[in-house]
């Protein structure tokens, strides 16, 4: 009998997780059974997530010990991932003023969701500018930069720390092996954790379905058929041409990413396949080098189904209360859009929260998120899966414009890499 491959386990575990949660919506007991086992795989993810990245980085950079180069790296990074967003931003913009989502939407139909821990956290965060943010990427702890999980932080770290140790010379080897060996034994740790991974979405989903029931879809479902639509065409046609004018085709790297596609749609954590992308796209030819920085840089500048969900929320809320936003209103949104996405990156429930403090930013009802905060994690599974896309897909044209990608034979990686 054939071997049910990761991806085949991972849908069945998503099939049988809504359907669970569908026949026993509204029993508090079925997420009191399922949520522990999906905090666990989630808990088990974010435990080699900083191992992984700093043993990478720090072995990649090493390896080149160029600091030019590393700087040229970074700043072509950097310059494609705000083009990509600023593109998503309007994209969603555009897709919300031809489709109009919330027009016509009857509020006393909705049901609201208490939104105030978002409000606090958008307070917070508020307080900081962009200055202080680039400030914070250099870490007065490392340690605790690990602790807290600072990715940006640990990048930062990594980085010159990996530079150091190719500094030193013949001094700096056996430090550099002890990564090598820590990336390797973490790599192996990932692909023992992903044996439970169909566990722990069939536990995840069970508990969103169980918990709204696909019944509240209704009421928004004009929202989620155009976000869902609006990031198809974004990965297709935006994302598409980017990868054809790379030499490279969007349609075999969807191939490629299944499994990890299916994962980070059903738990909406892109952080669960984090080391997989990282691994999968050196395989496929990108070097580790620019594998190891430009996919972890992207969870924090570069996540283009969040940026183009963000856009497209604003105006469907201003829709909603019956605010007809001027062109300039709506440039005034993308610039405030392209500066809040990447000034508070890394802030749990970081879409809603930039959110919040857009709508505040550009005047719109900050109370109309509470209408949408039921289903957003039905959205939140649709935009985490853009973002892996997108991440992905940095690395090989990042590759490409430093001349370095190496294509190799993909069909028996792909098979090493599953």
């Amino acid at each position: 009998m054939k071997k049910i491959s990761l991806a085949g386990q991972i849908f069945i575990g998503l099939v049988v997780g809504i359907a669970v949660g569908a026949i026993f919506y509204g029993n508090p007991t079925v997420n009191e059974v399922l949520q522990p086992i999906g905090d666990v795989f989630l808990r088990l993810i974010k435990m080699i997530v900083v191992p992984i990245v700093v043993a990478s980085i720090v072995v990649a950079v090493a390896g080149v010990g160029d600091i030019k180069q590393l700087g040229k790296i970074g700043g072509k990074t950097l310059l494609y991932f705000e083009i990509i967003t600023t593109i998503a931003i309007i994209v969603g913009i555009a897709a919300a003023n031809i489709f109009h989502p919330g027009t016509g939407v009857n509020m006393s139909q909705l049901d609201q969701t208490d939104i105030s821990s978002y409000v606090e956290t958008t307070e917070s965060t508020e307080t900081k500018s962009l200055v202080d943010t680039i400030v914070e990427i250099v870490p007065t702890n490392p340690i605790a930069a690990f602790a807290e999980g600072d990715m940006l932080a640990i990048i930062f770290f990594s980085l010159i720390f990996g530079l150091g140790i190719s500094a030193i010379g013949e001094r700096g080897k056996p430090v550099l092996a002890f990564f090598q060996g820590t990336a390797d034994a973490m790599f192996w740790a990932t692909n023992q954790i992903m044996k439970f991974a169909p566990f722990g979405v069939f536990a995840l989903i069970g508990v969103t379905v169980s918990k709204f029931g696909l019944a509240s879809l209704i009421p928004l479902g004009k929202l989620v058929i155009t976000v869902y639509g609006t990031m198809i065409f974004f990965v297709l046609v935006v994302l598409g041409v980017v990868a054809k004018m790379s030499g490279y085709s969007i349609f075999k790297l969807i191939k490629l990413l299944k499994d990890e596609l299916l994962l980070a749609f059903s738990t909406a954590s892109s952080e669960t396949v984090l080391p997989r992308i990282m691994d999968k796209m050196e395989k496929i030819g990108c070097p580790k080098h620019i594998a190891s920085f430009v996919i972890p840089t992207g969870y924090s500048f570069n996540l283009d189904g969040s940026t183009l969900y963000q856009a497209l929320a604003a105006i469907f809320i201003a829709q909603m209360y019956g605010i007809d936003m001027t062109i300039a209103e709506q440039v005034s949104l993308m610039l405030v859009l392209m500066v809040t996405s990447k000034g508070i990156a890394g802030v749990p429930g970081v879409s809603f929260v930039v959110l919040l403090a857009t709508l505040g930013t550009v005047g719109l009802p900050v109370e109309g998120l509470a209408f949408i905060a039921g289903i957003d994690r039905i959205l939140d599974m649709g935009r985490t899966a853009v973002n892996v896309v997108g991440n992905s897909l940095a690395a090989i044209v990042i590759s490409k414009w430093e001349g370095k990608f190496t294509p190799v034979n993909e069909v028996a990686n792909m098979e090493k890499a599953s």
